[in-house]
């Protein structure tokens, strides 16, 4: 072997000693890689045209279970997910009815409990706050006591409520943060749905933002975020900053065994901007895989 010939062949193995190292969090024998979810608002646009077609493709892809979102209006999702074999363990859901809840029996919030135990679902989630409920950390305590009187009602039935970040959460205002508040507010049945991309965009490392939260973070989502991007980006994040797994600036095999000690339940890849998502979606996943 002439010397151009080794440095090839020595280049190659560092590259594939690093891609199985990378990797490794999600051998075979990982729960995450054996149960991996994706959260279908990926797939809004192909589940509105063919919720049974886009249901099959994403099994097919070896996505084991669906997040769904909007419940509780789901019973498509849910009679394709059915049909198809795909698990369904979570939710986004009508996130109104606990943060502003129209009366102090969380009436409306029960009556989604009662549907998400019908189909025996195990988490529910608070996807987002609109603008109105975020302007002032008094704003966050307020939510923050809403979510945990509702997080005990959801205990009492057998299902776990968490919130999902976006990134304006980590914004300075008054010497604080709103994820800030929320981390000192949240009652023990409070859990924090942790989205990787939206942590790295508010400028805040995720591995140690999970071993911080040691504990209190119920799921994951796993998506990617371009490299080069001036961070942070509290709002007006573009469309392209939203990249396949592996094709980003954020490591996942930290986040998975951060996720694994902290007490994890599920990770769900998720992108919220793709120009072909099921492609997107595949990618992700081979990368996952390490095929």
């Amino acid at each position: 072997m002439n010397r151009r010939s080794l440095l090839r062949a020595s280049a190659l193995s560092s590259v594939f000693a690093g891609t199985a190292q990378t990797l490794s969090a999600l051998a075979a024998d990982n729960a995450y890689r054996a149960n991996i979810g994706l959260q279908l608002y990926t797939l809004r646009n192909e589940l509105k045209a063919d919720t049974t077609g886009t249901i099959k493709a994403l099994v097919e892809a070896g996505y084991k279970q669906g997040e769904m979102y909007g419940f509780p209006n789901c019973d498509d999702m849910i009679k394709a997910a059915n049909d198809h074999g795909l698990g369904l363990n979570s939710t986004h859901f009508e996130w109104e009815t606990v943060v502003n809840p129209l009366d102090e029996g969380f009436s409306d919030f029960k009556k989604i409990l009662e549907k998400a135990n019908k189909i025996k679902l195990t988490h529910l989630v608070v996807p987002y706050l609109h603008d109105k409920d975020r302007k002032t950390l008094d704003d966050y305590k307020r939510v923050a006591g809403n979510l945990n009187k509702a997080a005990v009602i959801a205990k009492k039935a057998g299902i776990q409520l968490a919130y999902h970040n976006h990134s304006f959460e980590y914004e300075p205002m008054g010497g604080s943060t709103g994820f800030e508040v929320f981390v000192k507010e949240f009652a023990p049945e409070m859990k924090f749905e942790l989205d990787v991309f939206w942590v790295k965009a508010g400028g805040i490392d995720p591995v140690t933002l999970i071993k911080k939260l040691n504990g209190r973070v119920s799921q994951l989502h796993l998506k990617d975020l371009k490299k080069g991007l001036d961070l942070p980006i509290y709002n007006g994040m573009p469309k392209e900053a939203f990249k396949e797994l592996g094709n980003g600036m954020i490591p996942m095999e930290p986040i998975i065994k951060a996720g694994k000690a902290a007490g994890v339940a599920h990770c769900h890849v998720e992108q919220d901007q793709s120009l072909n998502p099921l492609a997107s979606i595949k990618e992700s996943i081979v990368y996952l895989k390490g095929l």
